[in-house]
């Protein structure tokens, strides 16, 4: 079976990921060095896709690149049990649930301050008043 080479550019267009990014990835060993044509062109693998879209899809879910690092460590060792994996997971999820309780703190705060808003003037701006409010900052 003959092996299928993707250039870094056909990479690219494939995932729709950048090839600035692309590189970044291998730089910090997120996916392996490609082999190099005589010309030294990088030439990936199908593996390396694969690779490259898992990152992706966890970088789309808010893993950290360091979390990302170790769940293909523990990818590499696919009859090991999966608890770390679990509780990389279960971290992640606990963080996007404090980003989306601060999200809604935020999307309250930002409704209170432009309900009162006229839009007639700038001096009579509620939005412009509540954002220069200085008696609910803390020291």
């Amino acid at each position: 079976m003959q092996k299928i080479y993707f250039s870094i550019g056909e990479l690219s267009k494939h995932t729709g990921c950048n090839v600035e990014t692309i590189r970044y990835y291998g730089k910090i060993g997120l996916l392996d060095e490609p082999e190099r044509t005589e010309g030294n062109q990088r030439r990936y693998v199908e593996a390396d896709y694969k690779r490259l879209l898992f990152i992706l899809r966890a970088r789309n879910l808010g893993f950290s690149i360091e979390a990302i690092r170790q769940l293909i460590a523990l990818s590499k060792h696919p009859d090991d049990p999966c608890g770390e994996a679990d509780t990389i997971a279960h971290k992640q999820l606990a963080e996007t649930r404090m980003k989306i309780a601060r999200l809604k703190i935020l999307e309250n705060e930002l409704e209170r301050i432009t309900k009162p808003c006229s839009g007639h003037k700038i001096h009579e701006c509620k939005v412009i008043e509540s954002l220069a409010d200085t008696s609910s900052l803390q020291a």
